[in-house]
Formats: structure tokens, sequence, C-alpha cells
């Protein structure tokens, strides 16, 4: 079969269904469900059940591209900064030179063992350098563990920010294989300059897009999420023009969205974190189309060894010399070094040599898609069993309750609060109060009137809200947002 214009809907929403309902059923096993996604890719592929035809590189590489910029974004927009904070250096030690480390280590090990130069073996581990939190996230969701101190926001911090490192390794090392030339000065510069660069306007970016979306007044609320999805493509592909690091770029302007208060904010979290499920389904879909399983049989015995290697040995050594320098016990370094799966941006990442058309070019991305699934397989089946094992797993009655739960099910106190004249807060929207988290207003009476605010209600004098909070802490970070003395809390 091949994919036409005609049928490209057909197609794709049956591989949607196939996916999600294979995933659900599946998932039990400890496997993430992306896994499945893959799956389901490979056996609709030429080679597979489904006979698609499907050999674009170039194509399934713009593909994952759109889908990193979704899962980049909705990663930020979830991620808590007063979380990762505490763990910041450690987390940028581990994403750019954990990633050194990994992809050098492997580089040498697979030039030393196999018939690759030492640039084209580092060029394989460049791209098997990242980890993916996707895959991690949800095995430890579906087997219930939570972890201890501060692994977990480590875990987000690294996956997050180690796409850039990894992709500016491919992208330098490709082109070293590619020219047979090495500019370790120029390398050096391009480093700074893309990482500056990618900050720098990530940065800026975040900020101006909390402007935009709090002060454009847009009459229709569907048109925020537009808004938002072009700021984010903005974001990436100025900062790629000119020469900045774009996954950086759009990573930073979205944490810098994420732990702001702008209107619709917890819409629009949902809307991304649905598309990022999306991006993802489509993402691993794609790739496995694009493979051909009979590739596979000729370097299964090389695809163990780079597996084992870098399982045990690479991504260890990664991992302990990026924490040297940091008070970190061995068990969480072991636990850490034992986390870091393979998804789908090294193969996203590996098409790369393939379009520059270097000799081992797809010897390489083979090698890729297997140390991936290998890597998911062995690692995300036991990844429980070791957070057990080292005893860095949370009983289920100590676990952290999450936003949702928090937000839905735990409002246990209910304030009423009448805003006289000449309070800082009227004249101010409601994104803009610096209300806390764990309390929401639930109504406004306006004189007669009751209204349900959004985050471009204004505040106005002689307003009473009604909010509910989690708790009595939560109540007074209520009255000190609205500028009023916090009176005795009695139970309600």
């Amino acid at each position: 079969m091949v994919i036409e214009p005609g049928n490209i809907l057909l197609i794709g929403s049956i591989l949607l269904l196939i996916s999600i309902i294979a995933g659900k059923t599946t998932s039990k096993l400890g496997v993430p469900t992306l896994i499945f996604f893959l799956v389901v890719g490979i056996l609709a592929g030429s080679e597979g059940i489904g006979g698609i035809h499907f050999a674009n590189a170039q194509v399934a590489q713009f593909i994952g591209i759109v889908a990193l910029n979704f899962i980049l974004f909705s990663g930020g927009l979830d991620t808590n900064w007063k979380t990762i904070q505490p763990v910041l250096s450690k987390g940028i030690m581990l994403s750019t030179l954990g990633v050194l480390l990994t992809a050098f280590s492997v580089g040498i090990f697979v030039h030393l063992v196999f018939d690759f130069t030492l640039a084209e073996g580092v060029l394989l581990g460049a791209i098997v350098s990242a980890t993916d939190a996707a895959a991690v996230f949800s095995i430890l969701r579906s087997k219930g563990i939570g972890l201890k101190g501060y692994l977990r926001p480590l875990l987000e911090l690294e996956s997050g920010s180690n796409d850039p490192m990894a992709y500016f390794l491919t992208i330098s090392l490709t082109t070293i294989v590619a020219t047979n030339h090495a500019d370790f000065a120029e390398l050096i510069v391009s480093f700074l300059k893309e990482f500056i660069i990618g900050g720098a306007i990530g940065y800026l970016m975040g900020r101006a897009g909390l402007w935009l979306i709090n002060n454009i007044k847009l009459e229709t609320e569907g048109l925020y999420p537009v808004l938002t999805i072009a700021l984010a493509m903005l974001t990436y592909s100025a900062t790629h023009f000119i020469g900045g690091n774009g996954f950086l770029a759009i990573y930073v302007s979205a944490i810098v969205l994420g732990n702001s208060n702008f209107i619709h904010k917890r819409s629009l979290i949902r809307f991304y974190d649905g598309q990022a499920w999306l991006m993802q389904i489509i993402l691993f879909l794609t790739l496995g189309l694009l493979v051909f399983p009979s590739h596979m049989f000729p370097i299964i015995g090389m695809g163990l060894l780079i597996s084992a290697f870098l399982i045990i040995v690479a991504r260890p050594i990664g991992v302990f010399v990026s924490l040297a320098f940091f008070k970190t016990n061995l068990r969480s370094r072991i636990f850490l070094s034992w986390v870091g799966l393979r998804g789908g941006v090294p193969i996203v990442f590996a098409t790369y040599p393939l379009l520059a058309g270097i000799g081992k070019a797809e010897i390489i991305f083979n090698l890729v898609f297997f140390i991936s699934v290998t890597s998911v397989l062995l690692q995300g089946t036991t990844l429980a069993y070791i957070a057990k094992l080292l005893h860095l797993d949370i009983p289920s009655k100590a676990k952290r309750r999450t936003d949702l739960e928090i937000s839905d099910n735990a409002k246990r106190e209910k304030v009423q609060v009448v805003i006289d004249a000449g309070n800082t807060a009227i004249g101010k929207m409601v994104v803009e109060l610096d209300f806390p988290k764990a309390a929401q207003i639930m109504t406004v009476k306006r004189g007669n009137d009751y209204i349900i605010p959004v985050g471009s209600t204004r505040i106005q004098a002689d307003d009473k809200l009604f909010i509910l909070a989690e708790d009595k802490h939560t109540v007074e970070l209520v009255y000190n947002s609205l500028h009023l003395p916090a009176p005795g809390i009695q139970p309600q």
C-alpha cells in the first residue's frame, strides 16, 4: 500500500486507534506504551502485514522535529522551577558533560571493537546519548512507583535539557564525518554561540509570549492554543535561523511560561499535554514505518554489544563523573545510571547521517533503532524493580499528591473575601494576582451578578470572592496575594 492524499486520513486514523488500544492493553507489562506505537508502525510498514511503503528519511526527520518541539514545549510548561532549582547544577552537568562523556565512551568502544573510525563511533555515541523521560515516567506511573528526594525533578530536568546537547554533537559530528575535517576551536565557538543564543532567545520569547497572551484580549478562547503554537514554532525556527539551538530555546521559553501566571493556563497546559501525546504517537509510528526489520538481523550481535556497553559502562561513566562534585549517595547514582532509557529522539537524530549521505549512515540508523528498542525493553521492564531494590521508591501511602489531585480533590478551606475600595488588587486581572496554585477563585459576586472568573477577569471594588483553598497555610497565601490581613481561620 502507498500513502496518498486520498487515503492518508484513513490510514492515519486506523494506526492511531490500533496504537492507543495496543498501548492500553499491554502497558501492564511494564514496557512504555510508546514502544507499542513503534511496533504498530513496523507491522504497518513495507515488511509488515500493512505493506505501507515509506522510506523518506527527510519527511520522517521533519515530522520528528515538529513532534520534538511539541514534546519539549509541553514538558517545559509542566516543569516547576521551584522543584528543579535545587538540582539545577546537577541537571545541567548531566545534560552537558554527562552526554559528552557518554558519547565519547561509546565512540571509543565502537572504534576499538568494530570497523568504525573514531569520528563515526563518536557520532553513533552522540546520537544515543540522550535519555527519554516520557518512557521512564510512563513506567513509574503504570507500576505506581514514586521516587525519593530529588530524583524525579533531576530526571525531568536532565531529559528536557539533554536533547540540545545531543543535537549539537550529532550535527557537528555528521559534518566532521562527511567532510573528514575537524576544527575543535570552531566547535567550541559554535557550542557557545548555539547555547547562549538559544537560552537568551528562549527566555526573551517566554517573557514576550507571557505579555502577549495576557494582553492581546482575543475574543475566542479557542484562539489561545493557536497563539501559543505560533509563539512556540516561532521561537524554535527563529532561533535556528540565526544560528542558535532551537530545542533549547523552545524548552526555556516553555519553562518561563509554565512558571508564570497567564490567561487560560490550566486549559492550555491540558491542551499541550494531549498534543504532546499525539505527537509522540505520530513520531513513533513514523519511525516504525521507516524501519526495515530485515536490515536489523545482520547487526543484532553488534547492537547487543553496544547496548550492553552503553547501559553498563558508558551511561554510568557519564553519571558518576558528572555528579562527582556534588553530594549524591551511591544508590541514587546507580539508579540514575540505570534510568538512561533511549526513545524516539535518538532515532530522529539518526536521520541526519542518512540525509548527509555518509558511508555508514544506514548501519548507524539501524544500530540506533536496535539500541533504543533494547534499552526500553531491558531497562524499562526492570526500572520499578531497581527502584525498590535500591530502596529509592516511595510506598503508595507516602506518595506526594499530584497537582491534579490537589486541584480537584483536596480543597478543604472555604473563604469569602470582599475587595474594599483602595485595595491594590482592583483593576488587576486574576492572572496578575500571584494567586497560590493550591487555591482557586470559584465565583465572583459583583452586585447582584455571579461571575465565574477566568484569567482575564479584572477585579473591581466591592467584589466578593468565593475561594476554595487546600489548607490554612494556603488561605494565608491567598490573603497575602490580595494584600489583606489574614483573620483567624475557623474550621468550615
